[in-house]
């Protein structure tokens, strides 16, 4: 049984020539979320392993979150917002696998000149926005929902976070803005993997509790296993009751689903040399043919 399938309303081709997910037109379907985010995390392997290095602890925490914005956003009409650039390659994986992009403009991945930049920018392509410097994707988010609202688009915007991004001010100011405009149609997916560059983040700033902090901003916060694909798709697809946007603290871990990765891997930025890169892929394609449904 096939993860997806895709119908572009532009010819498919070069990456530049891939649809917004909200250009009107746009279409695709996601069956099994879980099976998807097995696939986003294979794909991942496979897109640093040409060089040995890159972000793949990022796809290995968000992989059901991003899995999970694929199966419950309405094609065509809603909007997806990455706002921590490293994380594209967990949004680049999915949109191989939904064929919003030619899989094998995957190998582009983080070279010089590509249009899939390791680190995504605003020329990033397929999505409403991706960040760059962490923080701001909040900002743009709740800018698309007031958006849609004024001008009468039945949209719903949903956004990626990390929880690193939460020591930044800026992102505060814009939980704050969205509770105050009564921002129903937004969610926000934390990723809570305790990972940044300097280290853990509970080692450089507290940011607990999260869910007591969003919620004394006015929005409906809730906290799950983020490696839960069927409770975060779930929990996606209910939206904001009485105005209050969603937040959903997903709890997981930079290493999940790969344990041939060393105890002492750097999360954040993890060197793939090719033994184990074979190996790692070779773990993830196992679990898919377990699947009964692959």
């Amino acid at each position: 049984m096939p993860v997806s399938h895709f119908q572009a309303p532009r010819a498919a081709g070069a990456v530049t020539s891939a649809a917004r997910v909200s250009e009107a037109g746009t279409h695709w379907t996601v069956a099994d979320p879980a099976a998807l985010a097995q696939r986003i995390r294979l794909r991942a392997v496979q897109m640093i392993a040409a060089q040995g290095f890159g972000y793949l602890g990022q796809a290995l925490s968000s992989a059901e979150q991003v899995a999970a914005m694929f199966a419950v956003a309405r094609p065509g009409t809603d909007r997806i917002v990455c706002s921590p650039g490293h994380y594209v390659i967990a949004f680049y994986a999915a949109a191989a696998e939904v064929g919003l992009i030619p899989a094998d403009a995957l190998a582009s991945y983080g070279r010089d000149g590509s249009e899939l930049e390791a680190i995504g920018t605003e020329r990033s392509p397929l999505f409403d926005y991706v960040g760059g410097s962490l923080g701001q994707g909040l900002s743009a988010a709740a800018g698309f929902a007031l958006s849609d609202r004024l001008r009468g688009r039945d949209a719903r915007t949903f956004a990626l976070v990390s929880d690193g991004e939460l020591e930044e001010g800026q992102l505060w100011e814009a939980a704050m803005f969205a509770a105050h405009h009564g921002l129903g149609a937004l969610t926000v997916l934390v990723d809570a993997n305790n990972s940044q560059v300097d280290g853990p983040v509970d080692t450089v700033t507290t940011i607990e509790p999260v869910a007591a902090k969003w919620a004394s901003f006015g929005w409906h916060a809730v906290e799950l296993d983020g490696h839960d694909a069927a409770a975060v798709t779930a929990a996606l697809a209910r939206p904001g009751r009485h105005g209050r946007p969603v937040v959903l603290i997903c709890r997981t871990s930079a290493s999940h689903g790969l344990d041939c990765l060393p105890p002492d891997a750097d999360r954040h930025f993890i060197k793939l040399p090719a033994e184990l890169a074979a190996l790692a892929a070779a773990e993830l394609a196992g679990r898919l043919e377990e699947r009964p449904d692959a």
